[in-house]
């Protein structure tokens, strides 16, 4: 998909305010009929500007109410070492983010626990004993100010 056009943004910008939109109601928001609108939105699916559908949950609710974010430093920056690290970082579904990064540390992680202590547990069990990993620093944040899934469109 080379551009996209109004109506295109029009869409998605819909969907990402409410990704289980009935069709009917998606054509009349953005000005379509149902039927070239769906063909709209598989466009977009098949071209991969849509990849999926979730949902957004409430994560002090499932009792995953502490993020922090994790600055990691491996020993080196070969392949092996930074291959081992993604795969074994794959494997935790608390990390929910993992980023590497240009700068002083070579991964920044965004990673959910219950709680401190769960998270140092995470910490200790996991993190610090990957094989290559130099050093684990974690920031806690104190007042989320912002936070969507929602791309500027």
């Amino acid at each position: 998909m080379d551009t996209l056009d109004e109506i295109d943004r029009s869409i998605l910008r819909a969907l990402q305010e409410d990704g289980r939109i009935q069709n009917v109601d998606l054509a009349g928001k953005v000005g379509l009929s149902p039927s070239p609108c769906l063909r709209r939105v598989r466009i977009l699916e098949e071209a991969g500007v849509i990849e999926r559908y979730v949902a957004l949950l409430n994560a002090a609710k499932i009792g995953a109410g502490l993020t922090v974010f994790v600055r990691i430093s491996l020993t080196s920056q070969d392949s092996k070492t930074v291959d081992h690290f993604t795969a074994e970082i794959q494997k935790l579904p608390q990390v929910v983010e993992c980023h590497l990064m240009a700068g002083d540390c070579d991964f920044l992680l965004r990673v959910v626990a219950a709680d401190l202590d769960a998270y140092r547990q995470l910490q200790i069990d996991h993190l610090t004993r990957i094989k290559g990993v130099q050093s684990v620093k974690t920031e806690i944040p104190i007042q989320q100010i912002k936070l969507t899934s929602a791309l500027p469109i």
